[in-house]
C-alpha cells in the first residue's frame, strides 16, 4: 500500500508559476513510476506528466509540454510538478499517482492515487 498526499495548489494569475508536491509513504517509493493527472469540472481525467522510478525518463501531455516539469527525490519520497506559464485552461484538480510496474501515460496502470490539490488560474 502506498499513501500519497498532494500539496502546493492554489490560486495564481495567468503567466504565473506553482510547484506541486506529492509525498509518499508506505512501500518503497523508488520502486514506483509516478504520474500527475488532472481533472477539470465536467471533463475527463487528463494525463499531465510521468516519471520513471529512477527519474531518468519522463513524458508529458501535449498541452503542458515545455511549460511543466516533473521531478522526484527518492530520498524524500516526494515527486514534484513545476508548472510555469500557467493558463486558465490549466485550472483543475491535480492528482498524483503511483504505478507498481513502470511509469505510464495511462491512468489504468496506476494503482495508488492521492486525493488531489486544486489549481486555479485566473485570467
Amino acid at each position: 500500500q502506498v499513501q500519497l498526499v498532494e500539496s502546493g495548489g492554489g490560486l495564481v494569475q495567468a503567466g504565473g508559476s506553482l510547484r506541486l508536491s506529492c509525498a509518499a509513504s508506505g512501500r518503497t517509493f523508488s520502486n514506483y513510476g509516478m504520474g500527475w493527472f488532472r481533472q477539470a469540472p465536467g471533463k475527463e481525467r487528463e494525463f499531465v506528466a510521468a516519471i520513471s522510478w529512477s527519474g531518468g525518463s519522463t513524458t508529458y501531455g501535449d498541452s503542458v509540454k515545455g511549460r511543466f516539469t516533473i521531478s522526484r527525490d527518492n530520498a524524500k519520497n516526494t515527486v514534484y510538478l513545476q508548472m510555469n506559464s500557467l493558463k486558465p485552461e490549466d485550472t483543475a484538480v491535480y492528482y498524483c499517482a503511483a504505478a507498481p510496474s513502470q511509469y505510464s501515460r495511462s491512468s489504468e496502470h496506476y494503482a495508488y492515487w492521492g486525493r488531489g490539490t486544486q489549481v486555479t488560474v485566473s485570467s
